[in-house]
């Protein structure tokens, strides 16, 4: 059994490891975890770092709306759309923080569809990144 399309964004930012952005399994895309990182860089949007690469401050609003971004960006990259998104789930590494401010984009993202979603804290993610969301979305026919 084939593990199903790889997908490859040319926008979204580079894994940091090795996975594809998504697989695509019949008429369901898979993303692996996005966080805010953009493109081409080791800058965090919202984020400031010290020089041995601890957070010394985070705005979760910029880094909501830019994972927001990178997670679109895969999805149109792959041939589905945000509209599609049927389960998320979202990973936090201070709820208690950032679950209203990042509740509240939600709901203006979502207004019309809303998916299904998970939120979660966690200790850590891989970089030094408030949010990573993992998603499932509908391509192709239905």
């Amino acid at each position: 059994m084939s593990a199903g399309e790889r997908i490859d964004s040319k926008k979204a930012p580079e894994p940091v490891g090795l996975y594809p952005h998504a697989r695509r399994v019949g008429n369901l895309l898979f993303l692996s975890g996005v966080g805010p990182r953009e493109r081409g860089s080791k800058a965090i949007p919202g984020v400031e770092l010290d020089a041995a690469g601890n957070i010394v401050s985070y705005d979760i609003e910029t880094q909501c709306h830019s994972v927001f971004r990178n997670v679109r960006y895969i999805l149109e990259d792959a041939g589905s759309s945000w509209e599609r998104l049927v389960d998320v789930t979202v990973y936090l590494t201070d709820m208690k923080r950032d679950f209203p401010t990042y509740n509240r984009l939600w709901a203006e993202y979502f207004k019309d569809n809303p998916p299904c979603r998970t939120t979660l804290e966690i200790n850590a993610l891989p970089t030094p990144i408030a949010i990573e969301l993992k998603c499932i979305a509908t391509i192709g026919d239905e």
